[in-house]
């Protein structure tokens, strides 16, 4: 859970600075920041993606996990998820004005640091390797993000650090049971999978160059570890049913 206490620390500072000093940070240098993070995400998916060990399967993982994502429309879930909770949750306070900027804030801040494909695969890769690479990167992000909500809407923001511990370190706590289920070769294609994930993120969110559906891709983090423990019977079932269609061939 290293991962996600780093987190937890950089949401608490970058929400304190933005009480007092968040206002007068420039939209510019916001914006600098967030695409210096944009390339270094990049860079990092795809180191991860070098790590794999077959680049087929995490094609297969993609493009099988891709279709099962837009089946299951995760990406709109994900936002009509947001979209609920913050309707239902606004509403709610409006009634009362003195507790409707705060319960704003808190969650407007706790689905941006919780509702995500960098999210569940960061702490995915934290349970299962103890590597918090990709949740240090999130939570360098997730600082400024803190920084520039707190500045508008207020202490609320602070308190989504007490959601980003149960939602991300449970996540993270649940792989960590599955560390025995998961081989070498799948872990390698998880990192595989989730490398281009990341390239995809910081393509879509970050730097802003092409829209891309990056949560209808999550599926590919099950998929390409489970065709990974599978693909050495695949290849041996499709190499004797090669052969056999030799030896029936007059």
């Amino acid at each position: 859970m290293t991962g996600t206490w780093i987190n937890i620390v950089t949401v608490l500072v970058g929400g304190t600075l933005g009480l007092f000093f968040g206002a007068r940070l420039p939209e510019r240098a916001r914006q600098t920041v967030f695409h210096g993070l944009g390339v270094f995400t990049l860079l990092l998916g795809g180191r991860m993606f070098a790590a794999s060990q077959n680049a087929i399967v995490v094609l297969l993982g993609l493009l099988l996990g891709g279709l099962l994502g837009e089946w299951l429309r995760i990406e709109d879930g994900l936002r009509g998820l947001g979209a609920w909770f913050e309707a239902h949750f606004t509403s709610a306070a409006a009634a009362n004005d003195g507790s409707s900027r705060f319960v704003r804030g808190f969650l407007t801040a706790s689905l941006l640091f919780c509702v995500g494909p960098m999210t569940i695969l960061g702490s995915i890769q934290d349970g299962l390797t103890g590597n918090y690479e990709v949740l240090a990167t999130k939570a360098v992000m997730d600082g400024f993000a803190a920084l520039a909500f707190a500045s508008t809407l207020g202490v609320g923001v602070l308190f989504s650090a007490v959601v980003v511990l149960v939602y991300q370190g449970g996540l993270s706590l649940l792989a960590a049971q599955l560390q025995g289920v998961f081989t070498e070769a799948m872990l390698a294609e998880l990192n595989g999978a989730g490398g281009v994930l990341l390239v995809a993120l910081a393509l879509s969110s970050l730097l802003e160059l092409k829209r891309i559906r990056v949560g209808n891709l999550l599926p590919a983090l099950l998929v390409a570890p489970l065709l990974a423990h599978w693909w050495p019977t695949l290849m041996a079932g499709m190499q004797t049913a090669g052969q056999w269609l030799l030896r029936s061939v007059p």
